[in-house]
């Protein structure tokens, strides 16, 4: 079969340009065997005399494609041929080509940037643009650039996008190889809108079965869709066997679904998107396609990662339909319409456009790069992302505020894990807890380790109880993550004075949490990795949650978490609004200030009641949004409280004062003057808010409630802020009383309507032939004349005119009324008086 690849026809024009220059872009379709046939024709050439790195983006296509050459050279695999992944690896001293995953190279180059010993650096399927193997190729690059030019790299694509690859690779030549041409029919049968995904798909599985030749491959999203379509597709027959494949199995059993049946049984795979790309499924000649992936997307908003069900790229449905087609002809049932596939978006976005890119700028700042978008990309990182990146690495003290990497941030770098989760290592080491944060990152990679539940105490305790290669695998990396760790400080956990640590300026190791069960233990390691996921439950079914981060929670109220008052969160899944909780561990509230006391604020709160007048003075804890304990604070500030007041009233207005009738009066006339000439200030409410530090805040002193200002206090802050000059032009223009020509004085209502008004009896304007004027004599008072039992009887702007006019008509009704007062004909040549005609008798006889 291997002569039969496609490639072969290509590689001599490929180690050609490798033996004149360092790099090559290979472009070639699937099937075409370039995973498989490259690295083997390299070994002969007389540059390389050292080993062979194939990068491969995922560990089950790294493992397969390791023992696929091995096989072809009549090898075990470990010799001449091996892989290296997270979990398992198989090479030995003679090996000399290894196929590793993307993120191994990335820790290798880290590590050894002349990647001294290697010869050549293969990156296979470059199309998929996942963020490790643009940012391997990026490395790579600079290496070669700067240390080592005769490295040789070649990028390998199955879409032709060569062309940007070679101009990010120098002008690198472009190598193009033709596929097979083995016949693929595409049938296109659609889905119901109601239908279920699981249903749909064995639906069509069925029908392959029937009316097709050869085994069945069917995509879908993820694991639990893939369960569910198993459970439909039981009691098929013997002579059929069914295989699941996808990241969480362990080796043996996704050998078993890439590799013919033993027995010779006709094969049905379900798989998620792992199938697509980089592997041959022996036997396949039917495809199955959902046209639905699940894929990782980073929620800025949010701060975290969530899984998203959504449409397959129109690259990805070709590459699935192009797996029926590898080895002989082949169908592929898509249960979408033909007319929708120019619906499909073209690509799936690059990685580094969408994730969190904290690992990138931590490894960057390690490699001597202050800005990540200074090295070789095809899609420089979004600077929005590195900014964010750059805030939480700060957070995490593993770079200082020039970005460069601090001690921390050093010790991090040294682990293979992301930053939250080598942060968390290396802290747990330092209070004792290397081990089960060792675990506890284990579980969080590797998905069905100890089950599915969302405890991940339950699921540690579970997978310590496991058989098998993958648990064990699992174990043994475990172990070799927590040898890496640091050690507790001399004295023992806890032992000694620890100093405390601050978001960017970290001492050192955070203190001991108390004494505790298993359980806590887990919840403490998860709390360091992700602090701001810590989560308070909200109500009394364990269903909202309140996370430190601001964020709200949901918790499937029927899980064993539920009962738990305080959560460490790692995973969540959703919108930011209320992401739904994949797994947590529980943690008590002592242990949270424990672990994060310097974070623990103390909030002091005085906010004003306008029902009351007075204010609300709180003490409240907080570990960032969430409360933990609150209470009245009798001991707020004077000026917290007068400051409360003080806002209450620029909100609610001045009449919440206990304003007298003087200090009302007082605002009246001052506008008075103001309008009509006078330098004098205006008392309106915009302008006693814009001068109430002068004059209201030395009243609030020792007060809780505005009604306890003495209203006699306001007159006397009123007066002194207009001043003795200006009390003088108020008095001047707007004079507190009318003087009448009887002798009385009467308050002048400077808020009456029309006008300022004066109340009195005609009788006590006798003799006055003119009208009486304020407003430095422009304004005419408004005089409100009263019958001697003191109703209204007239009002008037012009008493001259009242007199010569209307006063007749009036003092002929009001001598009928009031016969004992009197009523002459010319009131402006009458003796002004405030008395009856027989008071005014015996007061002019003489004694």
């Amino acid at each position: 079969m291997t002569l039969a690849l496609p490639i072969l026809a290509v590689l001599p024009d490929l180690l050609a340009v490798l033996r004149d220059g360092p790099n090559a872009v290979l472009v070639a379709p699937p099937g075409a065997g370039k995973t498989t046939a490259v690295a083997p024709a390299l070994l002969g050439e007389s540059w390389c005399t050292g080993e062979i790195l194939l990068l491969s983006p995922r560990r089950l296509a790294a493992r397969a494609a390791a023992e696929r050459m091995a096989a072809q050279a009549g090898e075990p695999v470990g010799q001449t041929f091996g892989y290296a992944t997270r979990m398992d690896s198989k090479r030995s001293a003679s090996t000399r080509v290894t196929v590793v995953t993307e993120g191994i190279f990335v820790n290798r180059i880290q590590a050894d940037p002349e990647l001294a010993g290697v010869s050549a650096v293969l990156f296979d399927e470059v199309h998929e643009r996942s963020l490790d193997s643009d940012f391997g190729l990026a490395l790579a690059l600079d290496v070669q650039g700067a240390l080592r030019p005769d490295l040789r790299l070649v990028a390998m694509s199955a879409t032709l996008d060569g062309a940007r690859f070679s101009g990010l690779m120098g002008g690198a030549p472009v190598i193009e190889s033709e596929g097979r041409s083995y016949p693929l029919t595409l049938r296109h049968i659609g889905r119901a809108a109601e239908a279920r995904i699981e249903d749909a798909v064995a639906a069509a599985v069925r029908t392959a079965l029937r009316d097709e030749q050869g085994g069945v491959l069917a995509f879908l999203p993820g694991v639990a869709e893939i369960e569910r379509t198993a459970e439909r597709l039981e009691g098929l027959g013997d002579g059929i066997v069914l295989h699941r494949l996808h990241g969480s199995l362990d080796p043996a059993a996704q050998r078993a679904a890439i590799q013919p049946d033993a027995a010779g049984r006709r094969k049905i795979v379900l798989a998620t998107s792992i199938a697509e790309t980089s592997l041959t499924l022996d036997g396949i000649r039917v495809v199955v396609d959902s046209g639905l992936a699940r894929r990782p997307r980073y929620d800025r908003a949010a701060g975290m990662t969530r899984l998203v069900t959504e449409r397959a790229s129109q690259a990805s449905v070709t590459q699935r339909a192009g797996r029926a087609a590898r080895q002989g002809p082949g169908a592929a049932y898509r249960l979408w319409e033909e007319a929708a596939t120019a619906g499909l978006p073209r690509f799936d976005p690059p990685e580094i456009l969408e994730a969190d890119l904290s690992a990138l700028t931590l490894d960057c700042a390690l490699w001597g790069v202050a800005d990540p978008r200074s090295l070789a990309w095809l899609n420089p990182p979004p600077a929005a992302a590195v900014a964010e990146a750059r805030a939480r690495l700060a957070a995490l003290a593993a770079i200082d505020g020039d970005g460069r990497p601090t001690p921390h941030g050093h010790a991090i770098a040294r682990l293979p894990l992301p930053p939250r989760l080598g942060h968390m290592l290396v802290r747990a080491g330092e209070i004792g807890l290397a081990q089960t944060a060792a675990e506890i990152a284990v579980l969080l990679g590797e998905r069905g380790l100890g089950g599915n539940d969302p405890d991940l105490e339950s699921r540690l305790r579970r997978w310590r109880g496991e058989r098998g290669p993958r648990a064990e695998g699992g174990r043994k990396l475990a172990r070799r993550w927590a040898s890496l760790a640091p050690l507790p400080p001399a004295g023992g956990v806890g032992g000694g004075p620890v100093a405390r640590r601050t978001a960017g300026n970290e001492t050192g190791p955070p203190p001991a949490p108390p004494a505790s069960g298993r359980g806590e233990e887990v919840g403490t390691c998860i709390a360091l990795a992700f602090p701001d996921r810590i989560a308070r439950r909200r109500d009394a079914s364990g269903e909202s949650w309140a996370s430190a981060g601001g964020r709200g929670f949901k918790l499937d109220p029927a899980t064993s978490l539920a009962r738990n008052d305080w959560l460490a969160v790692a995973e969540t899944q959703g919108m930011a609004s209320g992401a739904r909780i994949l797994s947590a561990a529980a943690i008590d509230q002592a242990t949270v200030e424990t672990l994060f006391g310097d974070r623990i604020e103390t909030r002091r709160t005085v906010s004003f009641d306008p029902a009351t007048g007075g204010v609300q003075a709180m003490r409240e804890r907080r570990l960032g949004a969430i409360r933990l304990t609150s209470g009245p604070d009798a001991a707020a500030e004077p000026a917290a409280i007068a400051a409360a007041l003080l806002e209450g009233l620029r909100t609610h207005g001045l009449g919440l004062l206990p304003w007298s009738d003087a200090a009302l009066a007082l605002r009246h006339r001052a506008a008075f003057a103001a309008a009509h000439g006078g330098s004098a200030l205006a008392l309106d409410d915009a302008a006693l808010l814009a001068r109430a530090d002068e004059w209201l805040v030395p009243l609030l002193d020792g007060k809780r409630r505005l009604s306890a200002i003495e209203p006699g206090a306001l007159t006397d802050a009123l007066r002194n802020l207009i001043g003795w000059d200006d009390l003088r032009t108020i008095d001047r223009l707007a004079p507190t009383h009318f003087d009448s020509p009887a002798g009385s004085s009467h308050p002048i209502d400077y808020d009456a309507e029309g006008g300022p008004r004066v109340d009195l009896r005609p009788q006590q304007l006798f003799g006055l032939a003119a009208h009486p004027m304020i407003g430095g004599g422009r304004v005419p008072l408004v005089l409100s004349l009263t019958s001697p039992a003191g109703r209204p009887i007239q009002t008037t702007r012009d008493l001259p005119g009242f007199w010569a006019g209307s006063w007749a008509d009036v003092a002929r009704e009001m001598r009928g009324r009031y016969p004992r007062h009197p009523w002459p004909d010319d009131p402006a040549a009458a003796v002004p008086t405030m008395r009856t005609k027989n008071a005014d008798a015996r007061a002019s006889q003489p004694r």
